[in-house]
Order: C-alpha cells, then sequence, then structure tokens
C-alpha cells in the first residue's frame, strides 16, 4: 500500500445551528475549530446549514408542488390560435 496516499480519517462533530442539533461521526474532513464533546474529548467541528434534524422532508413540513397546474397555466398562455 503507498503511503500518504488515503485521507487522514478521523472522529469529527457535525453541526447544525439551525436545529440546535450535533452528533459525532468519523469523517476525512478536518477543521480548525474544535469543540468539548459530551465524552469529554475535543473534537474538529464542521457547521452544516441543513441536517436530517432541520430537513423538511425529514421533519415532516415538507410541501408537494402542484405541477399539474402549472403545466395547464403554460398550455392555456402559449396556445396556438
Amino acid at each position: 500500500m503507498q503511503k500518504n496516499l488515503h485521507p487522514t480519517y478521523q472522529h469529527v462533530v457535525f453541526r447544525d445551528k439551525a436545529a440546535d442539533y450535533a452528533f459525532l461521526t468519523r469523517s476525512t474532513r478536518g477543521s480548525e475549530k474544535t469543540v468539548e464533546w459530551e465524552d469529554g474529548l475535543t473534537y474538529p467541528v464542521i457547521d452544516v446549514d441543513i441536517s436530517s434534524a432541520s430537513h423538511p422532508f425529514y421533519t415532516g413540513n415538507a410541501r408537494v408542488v402542484d405541477t399539474a397546474g402549472r403545466v395547464e397555466r403554460f398550455q392555456r398562455r402559449y396556445q396556438r390560435k
């Protein structure tokens, strides 16, 4: 196996500030910022904009878009005369 080919695989905390939710996992991504986790150890932290705690699909706040109405409106607007 070649040396220095693979990135380092380490524990990282991903934090969703919108939902005030964080979870510890392993990743090849790192960060300069750190946070002290529940176990008392310090880990790099990566702030994310959206996670399963704040995504509309997972929280049940998803809306269905009426695509049929849009198609009918388009056809009415640009129908041949």
